[in-house]
């Protein structure tokens, strides 16, 4: 149904009741009709007032029937079209809210192109290794007790001879448990020994390290005990002062692993590096045949076979520390 008026039937036409005035009670319609029957005599027939009364009342609750109706289908028609247009009107809006919504150039939040990554760790910078003189300037932690196992170890490898005259053929061991880096402490001894200012400075003699084979001597890094105990089967005592020997009766040139990783008051702990050298250079020298020296002109170097880690004042006679065989060289 459209417009608020009941729909047509297909193949004829229905008009609309017409209520005229009530006259005899009944409703003229165009058209022929069937007659009605006479109503019967009495007092309820035609003429009557009470008949009259009826038919009136009759007509007009049907007519007010009719509009009551008519009016009722208007409503209902005026409804449904007002849902039908409402649909019509909503559906652009149900579609859209069915489809994705449109990002719009401001959301840059959601876009994740545009959206802040997080920020990536920092790389961690690896420190670079300390190098050879780094390590030979720095003091490591020992106890100046300790007394090791009495065990060596060799440690492995070989350091050619870099020099021409009398070659001498090294070892060296390091005692187990000492906690101090071998190999540094073997690159110390080849390196200084063959420096221009040591020993082997002048090209009488070479110095080869070996782990192999038979040795002219074995240079050996031990604990303060340890180092006693070998200082001792040569009728030395080094448990005094804490130092260092050449075991002459045997084949080790002791180095006090204390006297190695702490130094001494003498050369004070910015002068590591030379204390080490001095270190190295005396108790060899004592292997090569040379005995104590010391200074003899106040200020100058104090010679290396001086007892420096003990004093750098002999006879009221001070020097310098000096960890070199020919320091001018």
């Amino acid at each position: 149904m459209r417009g608020g008026h009941p729909a047509h039937e297909e193949g004829g036409t229905v008009a609309p009741e017409r209520y005229g005035p009530a006259t005899g009670g009944a409703a003229r319609l165009p058209g022929p009709r069937r007659a009605a029957a006479a109503p019967p005599d009495g007092p309820d027939g035609p003429g009557t007032d009470a008949g009259d009364e009826a038919s009136g009342k009759g007509g007009k609750g049907r007519a007010l029937t009719g509009i009551a109706a008519a009016a009722v289908t208007t409503c209902l028609a005026i409804v449904v079209a007002g849902q039908v247009a409402d649909r019509e009107d909503d559906a652009p809006a149900v579609r859209a809210a069915q489809q994705p919504a449109e990002r719009t150039s401001e959301d840059s939040a959601s876009r994740s192109d545009e959206r802040p990554k997080p920020a990536s760790p920092a790389p961690v910078k690896r420190q670079p290794a300390p190098t050879y003189e780094q390590l030979m300037t720095r003091q490591f932690p020992i106890d100046p007790k300790l007394a090791g196992p009495g065990d060596f170890e060799a440690v492995p490898g070989l350091d050619k001879a870099p020099g021409k005259g009398q070659k001498y053929r090294y070892r060296v061991d390091v005692e187990k448990g000492l906690g101090l880096d071998a190999k540094l402490f073997a690159r110390a001894v080849q390196q200084t020994l063959n420096d221009k200012r040591s020993w082997a400075g002048q090209g009488a003699m070479t110095f080869e390290r070996i782990s192999t084979g038979k040795p002219d001597f074995v240079v050996t890094l031990a604990s303060p005990g340890t180092t006693g105990t070998w200082c001792a089967k040569s009728g030395l005592d080094t448990t005094v002062d804490n130092v260092s020997c050449d075991s002459a009766s045997t084949e080790r040139v002791m180095i006090n692993a204390f006297r190695w990783a702490q130094g001494s008051e003498t050369f004070g702990p910015k002068a590591m590096h030379a204390y080490r050298q001095m270190l190295i250079n005396h108790e060899v020298g004592h292997r090569l045949g040379h005995n104590h020296v010391t200074c003899r002109t106040p200020g100058a170097l104090a010679p290396v076979m001086q007892q420096q880690t003990k004093s750098l004042e002999i006879d009221g006679i001070g020097c310098r520390p000096n960890p070199w065989v020919y320091p001018g060289s």
